[in-house]
């Protein structure tokens, strides 16, 4: 029931960008997500919904044919199976929210 940041491990899934699975069940999952300046998401699709809370930092964000630039404060939506990526342009961390949540996420 609850998640607590320092129990969470980080995992580093290289080129400047690493990741905390903070809570889920099978119908939704929050991600807390840190980027390095100059880190890149290639661009993507999966058939989750996705909610994008920008905590810190400065990103470039392309959603479908859309690329603006975000920052603390800001949130995105991501409809299933559209193409989207970032490069983040100011270090920082973003909270991402799946439904339904991401197995391939917690696959071993």
């Amino acid at each position: 029931m609850f998640a607590y940041n320092k129990d969470t491990k980080l995992d580093d899934l290289g080129d400047g960008i690493s990741r905390k699975i903070m809570a889920y069940s099978k119908n939704g999952m929050v991600v807390e997500v840190r980027f390095e300046e100059g880190a890149v998401a290639p661009l993507h699709s999966h058939p989750h919904e996705q909610f994008t809370y920008v905590i810190s930092g400065a990103f470039e964000f392309t959603i479908g044919d859309e690329t603006k630039l975000v920052s603390a404060g800001d949130a995105m939506y991501k409809e299933p199976n559209i193409i989207h990526g970032c490069k983040c342009v100011k270090a920082g961390m973003l909270l991402d929210s799946f439904v339904p949540m991401r197995e391939d996420f917690v696959e071993s």
